[in-house]
């Protein structure tokens, strides 16, 4: 499955799911990922939960819903591979703008995943495998 020719098509919204090194877990929205030629995804996040749970544990998942009728979307398994902070490649990743001193405070990480498993919104389906 080529995930950036899906997510660059898809309409939907998402969800992130990680937890710490306890295993308390937390939700939190993100849009759609960037997706590179190697097939990694990397999600732009500011420093919260979400970025906090993935220094003690690099697993996470990712759960796409298409807008539509139904229920039709992604399920993707990640592990963290790495991270970037404030990049140039950060900012020419980024979808939204805001004009000159309207920008969130804080850092920004561009983390990025391998993906483990691909599975479909709902059952295991055909392409329970990994990409």
């Amino acid at each position: 499955m080529d995930l950036r020719d899906y997510f660059e098509n898809a309409k939907g919204h998402g969800v992130l799911a990680t937890s710490d090194d306890q295993g308390r877990v937390n939700m939190a929205i993100f849009s759609r990922p960037h997706v590179f030629e190697d097939q990694t995804i990397a999600f732009i996040m500011p420093q919260r939960l979400t970025h906090s749970n993935l220094q003690s544990n690099p697993y996470g998942a990712y759960l796409f819903m298409e807008d539509g009728p139904g229920y039709k979307g992604k399920r993707l398994y990640l592990t963290k591979i790495k991270e970037e902070q404030d990049t140039e490649l950060l900012r020419s990743l980024r979808r939204r703008t805001y004009p000159p001193g309207q920008e969130k405070p804080g850092p920004r990480f561009l983390v990025f995943f391998q993906v483990d498993k691909i599975l479909p919104l709902i059952g295991a389906g055909a392409d329970s495998t990994a990409p």
